[in-house]
C-alpha cells in the first residue's frame, strides 16, 4: 500500500510562493492519480488540485486556478504543488492523497492520506 508524506509548507508573505511535495513510498506513484486538499481552521476540506495517472491531465479549483500548478515526477515518485501569488486565504493544512480526478468535483474518493503540511500566508 502506498504511503504519502507532504513537505514544503511554511510561513510566506502575501504574494509569495511555495512548492509543496508529496513523496510516495511502498508503491509506484505513477499508477495513482493524486489530489491535493486543504483545510483551514473552522472550514470544510477543499479539493485544490488533481493530476491523473493515465495522461497527466490536471484539474484545479476555481480559487487557485492560474496561481497553482500541479505536476508529477514519476522517476522521483513524487507529486508537486507549485503555489504562487499566495493570499492569506490560502492559509491551511495541505494534504495529498490518492484519488480520482474529474471536472467536478475535481478530486474524488481520496485515500492513503498524508499527515499534511502547514501553509501560512501572513505579513
Amino acid at each position: 500500500q502506498v504511503q504519502l508524506v507532504e513537505s514544503g509548507g511554511g510561513l510566506v508573505q502575501p504574494g509569495g510562493s511555495l512548492r509543496l511535495s508529496c513523496a510516495a513510498s511502498g508503491s509506484t506513484l505513477e499508477y495513482y492519480s493524486i489530489g491535493w486538499f486543504r483545510q483551514a481552521p473552522g472550514k470544510e476540506r477543499e479539493g485544490v488540485s488533481c493530476i491523473s495517472s493515465s495522461d497527466g491531465s490536471t484539474y484545479y479549483a476555481d480559487s487557485v486556478k492560474g496561481r497553482f500548478t500541479i505536476s508529477r515526477d514519476n522517476t522521483l515518485n513524487s507529486v508537486y504543488l507549485q503555489m504562487t501569488s499566495l493570499k492569506p486565504e490560502d492559509t491551511a493544512v495541505y494534504y495529498c492523497a490518492t484519488a480520482y480526478c474529474s471536472n467536478s468535483p475535481i478530486v474524488n474518493s481520496p485515500d492513503n492520506w498524508g499527515r499534511g503540511t502547514q501553509v501560512t500566508v501572513s505579513s
